[in-house]
């Protein structure tokens, strides 16, 4: 059985986060206690640590100095770091330059993008400059049920730099379309992989839909950039049969094929396949979108990215176009709404170009000076990414009450604490009642998720590395407790019964939040 000893008092301490107190034995509730108690954590680790933010009353302690293996609540630190070196306002400015010589409307030479690290490139931008998420994100598609897409266009941002050519005079370039892809160099040691030029984050989005029990499904798919094709041989069966959808790809990635079968009554499937070249690829849709815009480029538009044709310096060189990002707030929301984990590594090198460096380990140096900064012990962390996805991650319940409580003493207090999902409501909380006739804390606990599961091959059984829960509860007349909850070692039958444990966690931090406020 998991671990848990009970006690009757809470520990004072002086304002703010508890500092590496040892473990501090205290009364959880009969119903906290019974799912901790619950067979699938018989051999499982559970970790605790709430504070009353205002006062630095511990609340409930359980191994707050131990480590744990965090998921995707590493993203409170790798996210904190990069929102904190960068700015919550700052955007990303990815220019186009005319490189060579211009007579009226015709450039003579090259259009170079000089790829910024922009997240998004307007691909999930909405009219008001927000970025736009939808509960399960499609980067998800091929490991989740349920992902779906948002409704912008992914090329939004090429189309806009495309139009900003034509604006400037340029008809004509009789020449070539560069990515400049110096920004930094890409580091396969983060998995997925950031690149400087990103576009639908280096996916592309396959959806398909069924038809009448015998016949192909419909296939949509986007972006639709040359020379990417892609195939189905998925087949329709009767209404309450088997959806199992199958991708794979040529090595270049550019030939896609879909295989399997869906139901007639079944929603709308997506799957996605990687972008093995996003520099050819967003050249390419470059190219694509300057002929929409009337531009043409005697370039052909496939191939690969000429990058001997950029210069060393844009000195004395046009700019002619240039994408504006929306803020990094909206990144970041982004980030720990649906757990993007290419967003979240991308975060890594950009704090490693801030430095003037184009490696992206060097990110992980800023990432230890902010949390200096911040007053925060950096050895209650390590990391090798940003999302939480190496086998090295580990964090203390301690370190994230720390960050929490961080962004509580400043001005993007609010802010932060509404980037994470919020249970019961949007983001990776958004399903977290249902089918729950009563839902303690919905719409009262701001929290980041994190899961780390593989399969048990011994035992034939889901095994559970990792499943933990950080950020605010809402505890009465304004105050606000920050709260890590982690439990490691857990073991379920199948991925049905793992979602039990994801919403055991999302209880406990319901009734932690409603017991919070009951106090007060």
């Amino acid at each position: 059985m998991a671990a848990v000893v009970t006690a009757t008092a809470a520990t004072v301490v002086s304002a703010g986060p508890a500092e590496a107190a040892p473990r501090h034995e205290d009364g959880l509730s009969p119903d906290i206690l019974a799912i901790m108690g619950k067979p699938a954590y018989e051999h499982a680790q559970w970790g605790l640590l709430e504070i009353d933010d205002t006062t630095g009353e511990v609340i409930h302690s359980q191994y707050p100095n131990q480590f744990f293996i965090p998921g995707s609540t590493a993203k409170l630190v790798s996210v904190s770091g990069t929102w904190h070196t960068l700015g919550g306002e700052h955007r990303f400015t990815t220019p186009v330059q005319a490189v060579g010589s211009r007579s009226g409307s015709v450039l003579d030479g090259t259009l170079a993008m000089v790829a910024q690290g922009d997240l998004t490139m307007g691909g999930r931008t909405k009219p008001g400059g927000s970025v736009d998420f939808t509960p399960i994100d499609h980067t998800y598609a091929n490991d989740l049920p349920g992902a779906t897409l948002t409704p912008e266009n992914p090329l939004a941002g090429l189309n806009e730099i495309a139009g900003q050519v034509r604006a400037s005079g340029i008809t004509e370039v009789h020449g070539d379309v560069a990515v400049d892809p110096r920004l930094f160099a890409p580091d396969a040691g983060l998995d997925p992989t950031p690149t400087p030029l990103i576009i639908n984050d280096n996916l592309i989005d396959l959806l398909t839909t069924g038809t009448t029990p015998g016949q192909p499904a419909q296939l949509s798919w986007r972006p639709q950039v040359a020379p990417y094709q892609v195939e189905s041989t998925v087949q329709t069966v009767a209404a309450g049969g088997t959806t199992s959808i199958d991708v794979s790809a040529s090595p270049d990635g550019t030939h896609i094929t879909l295989s399997g079968t869906i139901a007639a009554d079944a929603q709308p499937t997506l799957r996605v396949s990687q972008v093995q070249d996003p520099n050819a690829f967003g050249r390419t849709a470059l190219i694509e979108a300057l002929a929409r815009a009337g531009v043409t480029v005697t370039a052909p538009p496939t191939g690969p990215n000429p990058v001997g044709l950029l210069p060393d310096s844009y000195d004395g060189t046009q700019r002619v176009a240039a994408y504006v990002s929306p803020v990094y707030a909206e990144y970041a929301r982004l980030i720990l709404k649906v757990s993007h984990n290419l967003g979240a590594n991308l975060g890594i090198c950009l704090m490693a170009v801030t430095t003037g460096s184009h490696q992206c380990e060097d990110g992980f140096a800023v990432l230890r000076d902010f949390l200096i900064q911040a007053g925060i012990d950096p050895t209650k962390v390590q990391l090798l990414d940003g999302r939480g996805g190496n086998p090295v991650d580990r964090v203390t319940p301690d370190v994230e009450n720390e960050i929490l409580h961080y962004w509580q003493g400043t001005p993007e207090a609010t802010r932060f604490r509404e980037a994470l999902p919020i249970l019961g409501v949007d983001g990776s909380l958004a399903f977290a009642c249902a089918g729950c006739p009563t839902c303690p804390g919905k719409g009262k606990v701001w929290a980041k998720p994190g899961t780390v599961a593989g399969f048990d091959a011994v035992n034939q059984r889901l095994a559970i590395g990792a499943e933990t829960l950080g950020g605010y509860l809402a505890a009465g007349h304004g105050r606000l407790h920050t709260f890590y909850l982690a439990v490691n070692g857990a073991s379920t039958q199948d991925i049905n019964t793992f979602f039990d444990v994801v919403n055991d966690l999302n209880r406990i931090a319901g009734l932690l939040q409603e017991q919070a406020e009951a106090r007060s």
